[in-house]
C-alpha cells in the first residue's frame, strides 16, 4: 500500500509544541514528535536533534524580550541594560521548567546575536557585557529552580513569604543568618534582581 504524503508543519508550531512540553519538565524526540504528529523521522527534517530544538528556543525566547529597551538611544547605557534585563527576567520567569534546558544552551541564533551586539554597544568591554549576562542569566537560573515545574508561578510576594516561612536557622550557631533571615527571603524579588544588577554596572 502506497503511503500518503508526510505531513508538513511549520517550524515555529514543532517550537510551540516542544517549549509545552518543557514547560511540563518531559522534552523528549520521541514525545514532541507525538505532539505534533510526526514520525520522530520526520521530525528530524525540522531540527537534527533535541539540542538544536532547545537552542532554537533559547533564541526565540530572547525575542519575546524587548531588545528595543537595549537599543534605546534616548536612555544612558546602565538604564537601557537594566530595562532589558528586567523584561528578560520577566520573559524567562514564565517558563520555570524550562530554564535548566535554555539556560544550558549554546545562545547562538540570530537574536542572541543582536542581543549581543547591542550589549556591546552600551557596554563596550566584552568581559563588562558577558558579566552582565552572567548575573543575569545565573540569578533566573536560582530562581527557577525553587519553583514547582507542575503549577503556574505564584506572585512574587507569595514566594517571597513562602520562603520566609520555610527558613529556619538556630540563631546560637548563625546570629547573622537568623538576623538576615527578611533580606534572603527576598533573594527571588525584582527588588534584589536590581539592586544586584545596578551595583555591578556601577562598578563596570
Amino acid at each position: 500500500m502506497k503511503r500518503g504524503p508526510q505531513r508538513s508543519l511549520n517550524p515555529e508550531a514543532v517550537l510551540d509544541a516542544a517549549l509545552e512540553l518543557m514547560d511540563a519538565g518531559g522534552l523528549t524526540m520521541r514525545a514532541l514528535a507525538a505532539r505534533v504528529g510526526l514520525t520522530p523521522g520526520a521530525l528530524y527534517t525540522y531540527f537534527p536533534d533535541r539540542a538544536a530544538i532547545v537552542v532554537a528556543l533559547a533564541d526565540r525566547l530572547l525575542g519575546e524580550a524587548d531588545v528595543g529597551l537595549l537599543e534605546d538611544g534616548d536612555r544612558e547605557p546602565h538604564e537601557r541594560i537594566t530595562a532589558f534585563a528586567l523584561n528578560l527576567r520577566q520573559v524567562l520567569m514564565r517558563h520555570p521548567a524550562a530554564m535548566p534546558s535554555i539556560l544550558g544552551a549554546a545562545f547562538s541564533g540570530p537574536v542572541a546575536a543582536r542581543v549581543g551586539e547591542s550589549l556591546l554597544i552600551a557596554l563596550p568591554d566584552p568581559r563588562a557585557s558577558y558579566t552582565v549576562m552572567v548575573y543575569v542569566l545565573g540569578a533566573v537560573a536560582l530562581e527557577a529552580a525553587e519553583l514547582d515545574a507542575a503549577g503556574p508561578v505564584p506572585p512574587e510576594d507569595e514566594r517571597i513569604a513562602a520562603r520566609r516561612a520555610a527558613f529556619t536557622v538556630d540563631p546560637a550557631l548563625f546570629p547573622r543568618t537568623h538576623a538576615a533571615a527578611d533580606a534572603i527571603a527576598a533573594y527571588i524579588s525584582t527588588e534584589q534582581f536590581r539592586w544586584g544588577l545596578e551595583r555591578l554596572l556601577s562598578s563596570l
